[in-house]
C-alpha cells in the first residue's frame, strides 16, 4: 500500500528546496551583476547580498547531501548530540 501523505510531503519538500536552490542562486547572479556596475554604497551591499546569496545556496546542497547519504547522516547526528 502507499502511503500517499508520505509521497505528497516528500514531493512538495523536493519542489520547495529546489525553488529555494533556485531563487537563491539566481538573487546571487543578479546581485553579482549589480554589484559591478559603479562604485558606491548600493553596490556594497549587492556584494554583500550576493555573497549571503551563495552561501545561502552552497548551505542548501550540503545539508541536502548530509540528508540524503547515511553515513554523513549519522556522523552529523553524532555531531550535534555532542553539541546539544
Amino acid at each position: 500500500m502507499i502511503d500517499w501523505f508520505g509521497f505528497l510531503t516528500v514531493a512538495l519538500t523536493t519542489l520547495l528546496g529546489a525553488g529555494f536552490v533556485v531563487v537563491t542562486y539566481s538573487l546571487g547572479i543578479r546581485f553579482t551583476a549589480i554589484s559591478g556596475d559603479d562604485v558606491g554604497r548600493i553596490n556594497q551591499a549587492a556584494k554583500w547580498g550576493s555573497y549571503i546569496c551563495f552561501a545561502l545556496c552552497i548551505l542548501a546542497v550540503l545539508s541536502g547531501i548530509v540528508l540524503i547519504v547515511p553515513f554523513l547522516s549519522e556522523a552529523a547526528a553524532d555531531i550535534l548530540g555532542n553539541i546539544f
